[in-house]
């Protein structure tokens, strides 16, 4: 009985990490480092576009020189089109993050694939090309959330540091976590947006940006997007 016991909760405990991990390969491959040992990293943004941060964030990406992926959320994307269109023409990345923000590790089929091709649709009709980026919401997944996201095209992204913005935490905070944590090769999460209120105030990240590019000058990282298979 000892067995079958031991057997059923590391079953359990892989499912959990699977579900739960933004990293876990447990339900499919996910890239959340970047391929090298070198001093660069890449700034990604979730939840946007948002009519406040996201202009204020683009400035700031123009004015260091710096390029950035952006994992925008469908619904958003229909409200403010001309923000995405923006990200494209001033050379960012632009990922899907699905259209509703909803939790996905358990959610069935259909309502994954229906999220993220709303999403996809949105991202599209707002002038951006077909995304080759995915990022579930919280990083939460399931069996078949990456399955469909390769079926699209969408190569699933975790992150290597999360810095809890979207909590509001204060700039400095913000700064800190960040210029101490990255690594070589760190694929950082922030927040332009707010999953969960279109409205959302994010402009403490948004204040913290231009420190947090010179913070990392300063230490020899270099900003690169994430690399397309």
């Amino acid at each position: 009985m000892i067995l079958p016991a031991a057997l059923g909760l590391s079953m359990l405990g892989g499912a959990v990490h699977g579900a739960f991990h933004r990293n876990s390969f447990v339900f499919g491959p996910v890239l959340g480092h970047l391929p090298t040992t070198e001093r660069k990293v890449a700034l990604t943004f979730d939840d946007g576009p948002n009519p406040d941060a996201t202009p204020r964030i683009l400035d700031t990406l123009s004015e260091y020189g710096i390029r950035a992926t952006f994992f925008v959320l469908g619904r958003h994307a229909e409200r403010w089109p001309e923000l995405v269109h923006r990200a494209v023409v001033e050379g960012h990345q632009v990922g899907n993050h699905g259209y509703f923000h909803r939790k996905l590790h358990f959610k069935l089929p259909h309502y994954v694939r229906r999220d993220l091709m709303l999403g996809r649709r949105a991202i599209e009709r707002a002038g951006a090309e077909t995304p080759h980026f995915f990022r579930a919401p919280h990083g939460f997944r399931n069996p078949w959330v990456s399955v469909i996201a390769g079926s699209l095209g969408e190569r699933t992204i975790g992150w290597s540091l999360g810095v809890w913005d979207s909590d509001r935490p204060g700039v400095q905070a913000i700064v800190d976590r960040t210029v101490e944590g990255v690594k070589p090769g760190s694929i950082v999460l922030l927040h332009d947006g707010d999953g969960y209120n279109a409205d959302g105030d994010r402009m403490q990240t948004a204040a913290a940006l231009p420190k947090i590019i010179v913070g990392l000058r300063e230490r020899g990282y270099e900003f690169v997007t994430l690399p397309v298979e």
